[in-house]
């Protein structure tokens, strides 16, 4: 199979395991720590484009977990998250990586917010070495081992 389809199916795999938890994913540790990620994510590169926030801008109009949460207020938390790492990167992404912490509290949440950034790093097909790395960082602050998401 081809990396490419690997990387489709891993995210559409990602995306409906999100939306069987649906429910329990309704905490505000979990939607600070999902936006973080996001823009943890986002910013793999050191760089952010328009199409990095377009593609989060539309995980957040169209992802049925995320409508758990009004959408203004979401964009407005990456927002924040992306003005940390693109002032300071290393600084912000020690920010950023706390926040995602957050939700190591519940296992159910952690995952998927690790899931989240997987959907998010391979939404334009090519889920690259560091948007991977990033999530690999985002599994350790949230004790869980990167290999149980082909990490």
């Amino acid at each position: 199979m081809a990396l490419w389809d690997r990387i489709k199916e891993s995210a559409s795999t990602m995306q409906t395991q999100l939306v069987a938890k649906k429910n329990d994913l309704k905490s505000g540790a979990f939607r600070d720590a999902s936006m973080a990620m996001c823009a943890l994510v986002a910013a793999a590169d050191g760089t952010i484009d328009p199409s990095e926030r377009q593609r989060v801008a539309q995980l957040i109009a169209t992802n049925e977990v995320l409508q758990n949460f009004p959408a203004d207020d979401l964009r407005r938390r990456f927002e924040d998250n992306l003005n940390k790492l693109s002032t300071d990167f290393d600084f912000g992404k020690v920010s950023v990586l706390q926040e995602i912490g957050k939700a190591k509290k519940k296992p159910a949440e952690a995952r998927a917010v690790i899931q989240i950034g997987i959907v998010i790093g391979g939404a334009d097909g090519d889920f690259d070495k560091d948007e991977q790395a990033v999530v690999r960082e985002a599994c350790f602050a949230l004790d869980l081992p990167p290999h149980e998401f082909d990490l």
